[in-house]
């Protein structure tokens, strides 16, 4: 299944151009079983990299942007009388799907965004008392503008611990938009992208993912580092037992994806930051002097010693 996963990362790097590492972490994040928070200005890609990953992955795409007057059956769909059948019905909204964009997040009501997460939690919606399955896999990427914060309603810690992932794709090299002109002068690149995997295989791959060994040292040392953030004095708020299980899920996809059954210290290092930073909360002090929570993680993980693994 791993040369399915390249092959799949193949295809979308078609269509986003020159940004590897983002590829890389969202289909990380995919096969971990985790939805992935895009933070970043309009126009670098977030659209094209959800769609270049639909068609890669074959799987049932919808898109929503969200604004102020959005409601939640707008999202999760709701119930109408059919007269020809004298029934209510369920019209399903587009988060039935494999793959949901949620196109600003933050520039909806609270209301509308507690809905979404809480059918990324369940897995389920409930309209009128019935509960309907979401479609399996089932991935939300939602996006969220961090310049400007007029109309937004920001995401809770509480909401923003339900994403697996927190990536920001910044601008492109001068030399790979270079590329993107090109590809673009005749057609759009996402016409080009062939289906690599199958809703099916996806699953398959979380399974194999599940089964990654994790030795107890590098159990001990994923909480040794959310112990450390829980401690820290740049900090009010650190990783909740979530946070450690999302850091566990997202070294044993990081170790699967590079061939092995197992995980080593570097498998958790490599996913720390797009997996913790935005569970953390900084105090004022620290804000006021600078710190991010990329920094600060920074510092723990600097503060925290590798465990010695020994392979027989």
């Amino acid at each position: 299944m791993r040369t399915v996963a390249g092959k799949v990362l193949a295809e979308v790097e078609k269509a986003f151009i020159g940004k590897e590492d983002v590829t890389r972490a969202v289909l990380l994040a995919m096969i971990a079983g985790g939805h992935i928070l895009l933070e970043d200005v309009p126009g670098v890609g977030k659209t094209t990299l959800a769609m270049a990953f639909s068609k890669a992955l074959s799987m049932d795409y919808r898109r929503m942007q969200f604004t102020p007057d959005v409601m939640p059956s707008d999202v999760i769909g709701f119930t109408t009388f059919n007269r020809a059948t004298n029934e209510f019905e369920y019209r399903p909204g587009p988060v039935m799907s494999h793959l949901f964009l949620a196109d600003e997040i933050n520039r909806t009501s609270s209301k509308t965004q507690s809905a979404l997460l809480e059918a990324m939690e369940e897995g389920a919606v409930t309209v009128d008392g019935t509960t309907y399955v979401l479609p399996q896999p089932f991935t939300v990427i939602a996006t969220q503008n961090p310049a400007g914060s007029a109309g937004t309603q920001l995401l809770p810690e509480s909401q923003l611990d339900r994403f697996l992932i927190r990536l920001s794709i910044g601008y492109p090299r001068p030399m790979d938009e270079i590329g993107i002109l090109k590809s673009r002068q005749s057609r759009n690149p996402i016409e080009d992208i062939a289906p690599a995997a199958s809703a099916g295989q996806i699953l398959t791959m979380r399974e194999e993912v599940e089964n990654v060994f994790v030795a107890d040292e590098i159990l001990a040392y994923m909480v040794r580092i959310a112990h450390a953030t829980r401690i820290s004095e740049a900090l009010s708020l650190g990783i909740s037992p979530r946070g450690t299980l999302a850091l566990s899920k997202m070294a044993r996809a990081n170790a699967w994806i590079k061939g092995r059954k197992y995980v080593i210290p570097q498998d958790v290092t490599e996913v720390c930051r797009m997996t913790l930073a935005h569970r953390l909360v900084l105090t004022s002090r620290s804000r006021v002097h600078g710190v991010t929570g990329e920094t600060a993680l920074a510092d723990i993980l600097a503060s925290v010693p590798e465990p010695k693994i020994t392979m027989k």
